[in-house]
């Protein structure tokens, strides 16, 4: 039987401290008003007030990482205690808590990519159809014959009399003879195969699928300033494209086939029947969401780093605690990224990857073993890249 418990917060007492660790509850306000502000000084203009019926503190009591925020009481504040354990009845009594909750997490990944963008790629939101056609133009110009079609088609379809249509439409006939560019067009397949290098989805293209990997890899990323950035890289059981199924905006990043993959397509009709049906499915979606936010969060803090090696260093513990790799002295690790692939998730430009790249085979910290990064001492790391951002934060007070 669900029982959920109360708590009352006075006027100025801490709900939660960023930087300690999760727990295994989160707050349904219930009466009175929180600040919620970022300690670090990363996320300018972040600090935000909540009220009656908003969540706090549930990205850590969801994902298990540590605090991402600091929440005050404004007022005398009465709240509504939900353990962890207790999140599969409450859905299962009250779905609308769950939809207000994936929901919840949408928006602040939205407002997190929109931040992350302007703040760490140096770059305004742009989701212009015309960014389509520039975004093909781009891997057109790399060779990449497969993702350019795709992007070209995609542009055409919306944006038939736009002004790089013609452009457009002469490189897509010239181009699709030797592609093999998927799903051009809608399909109700529930699972997809695609082939390496084929795009899923692009930055600006509206769609109304979300994806969930059955098996093989995704890259996720964007092109900024004529540059491949790779934002993230996803494997099985994984999922994306949840921002656009849920608040019906344009894609904000593009979806690239890593590696053949097979993907199951979740659209908002069924995704709707999954969510009142599947208590499971629900409860996995919010976990997941939940570990995307945090990572989205700790990505802005790596962007912030300016020496090339402690943000690859940063970045290499941010992908094992994603993965919640058992830590301690003397443990160690070996990845499934190359060193190429650690400099894109680092967001090193061109010109400065070959000198990251040599770093990274003198760094004290990891090893390269058969072209692939391995970590001799997974706590240790984990401790460098700390104290690299609290150096980076102490900067910046």
């Amino acid at each position: 039987m669900l029982q959920l418990s109360f708590a009352d917060y006075t006027a100025n007492s801490y709900l939660c401290v960023e930087g300690t660790d999760s727990n295994d509850r989160f707050f349904i306000i219930q009466s009175g008003k929180v600040q919620c502000y970022h300690e670090t000084k990363i996320l300018i203009g972040s600090t935000k007030t909540l009220g009656p019926g908003d969540f706090v503190a549930v990205i850590p009591c969801m994902s298990g990482h540590a605090q991402t925020e600091t929440v005050i009481a404004q007022t005398d504040v009465k709240v509504i205690v939900v353990r962890r354990d207790q999140y599969m009845e409450l859905v299962k009594r009250n779905t609308p808590i769950a939809i207000k909750l994936v929901r919840y997490f949408a928006r602040e990944m939205r407002q997190l990519n929109d931040m992350r963008t302007k703040i760490t790629l140096k770059k305004t939101i742009n989701d212009s159809p015309e960014e389509m056609f520039r975004i093909a133009e781009y891997y057109d110009n790399q060779g990449e014959t497969d993702i350019a079609v795709y992007g070209y088609f995609q542009y055409l379809k919306k944006c038939p009399h736009g002004e790089n249509a013609e452009a457009a439409l002469k490189t897509f006939k010239r181009l699709k003879p030797r592609s093999h560019a998927v799903y051009l067009e809608p399909t109700e397949d529930l699972v997809r195969f695609y082939p390496e290098n084929t795009m899923i989805f692009s930055e600006c293209q509206t769609g109304p699928d979300m994806f969930i990997i059955q098996s093989g890899s995704v890259k996720i990323t964007k092109v900024v300033d004529n540059e491949e950035v790779t934002l993230a890289l996803l494997n099985k059981g994984d999922m994306f494209g949840e921002m656009a199924l849920l608040d019906n905006a344009p894609r904000s990043a593009c979806a690239i086939a890593h590696s053949d993959c097979h993907l199951m397509a979740v659209n908002r009709s069924n995704f709707e029947t999954m969510v009142t049906t599947q208590v499971e499915f629900i409860a996995r979606l919010t976990s997941i969401l939940a570990e995307r936010v945090w990572s989205m969060y700790r990505q802005i803090v790596n962007g912030q780093l300016t020496n090339p090696r402690e943000r690859m260093i940063d970045m290499l513990a941010l992908q094992i605690e994603n993965k919640k790799i058992a830590t301690g002295k003397g443990v160690p690790y070996r990845t499934d990224l190359t060193p190429q692939d650690l400099v894109n998730l680092s967001g090193i430009p061109t010109q400065n990857q070959a000198i990251a790249k040599g770093q990274l085979f003198t760094d004290q910290n990891i090893k390269i073993r058969d072209g692939k990064i391995e970590i001799p001492d997974v706590d240790e790391l984990i401790k460098q890249a700390a104290f690299y951002r609290k150096q980076m934060s102490r900067k910046k007070d």
